[in-house]
């Protein structure tokens, strides 16, 4: 049984669907075709319905989920590591940070 879903093959995170521990081995599975993702370790602790990073992402690359673009790596992000606040900041309201 899958611990996290993929919306779509470009995607560079998937959705947690159990809480997953820091440490722990898990595995994807692709929602279009449910076709089995890619196995990875999770860094942190991920929440059910957090994003786990599918791949190693630099400082201003594009997070992308649902085969969109969603917002930005504020902080270099390793596989397996949470995704969320912390480190990505969302397209929806960036416009209205630069403001600040």
């Amino acid at each position: 049984m899958p611990h996290f879903l993929i919306h779509n093959k470009n995607d560079n995170v998937g959705v947690a669907i159990t809480d997953i521990k820091a440490g722990e081995e898990v595995e994807g599975a692709y929602i279009e075709d449910m076709a089995k993702g890619p196995k990875i370790k999770a860094i942190n602790d991920i929440p059910l319905g957090h994003k786990i990073a599918l791949n190693n992402l630099k400082q201003g690359d594009t997070v992308i989920k649902y085969g969109r673009p969603i917002g930005s790596a504020i902080k270099e992000i390793k596989i397996g590591e949470h995704v969320h606040v912390h480190n990505i900041r969302s397209n929806r309201w960036g416009k209205w940070r630069k403001s600040q």
